[in-house]
């Protein structure tokens, strides 16, 4: 399976977060599987750092890079094709970042993985989105 974590997720995760559930844990941490983080999630992150929303240990562009490569998370970069998906998109969900990484989702085939409740009114038999409203 190829997943794509939401960008709260890969925080939980990296953070040893106990929001995180069980099930989502196990699916990133089984090598089976090909996790991703995007480069949006990095431009979310950072912006929350920078309007103070966001407490890390270092500055994102260096403590962003090494729990990525520490965590055997692979970087997807933000392409024309999942671009060119969002006018395809439904308006369900204002969030700038969660869009794009739903269009991400759906032009690579990934499994996205979020407990947003708001993204996941976009599931479709298209497009899977795992986890829970928890």
């Amino acid at each position: 399976m190829k997943l794509l974590l939401d960008t709260h997720i890969f925080l939980w995760l990296i953070s040893g977060d106990e929001h995180l559930p069980l099930e989502m844990r196990d699916a990133i941490l089984n090598l089976d599987n090909a996790v991703y983080l995007s480069v949006v999630s990095y431009w979310e992150i950072v912006v929350k750092y920078q309007l103070g929303k966001l407490p890390l240990p270092q500055a994102p562009e260096l403590f962003i890079p090494i729990q990525r490569v520490q965590h055997q998370i692979e970087l997807l970069v933000l392409d024309e094709v999942s671009v060119l998906q969002l006018p395809h998109l439904p308006s369900l969900h204002r969030d700038p970042f969660d869009r794009m990484l739903i269009c991400q989702a759906l032009a690579h085939d990934l499994v996205f993985i979020t407990v947003d409740s708001q993204v996941m009114a976009y599931q479709s038999d298209k497009f899977i989105i795992f986890g829970n409203s928890n």
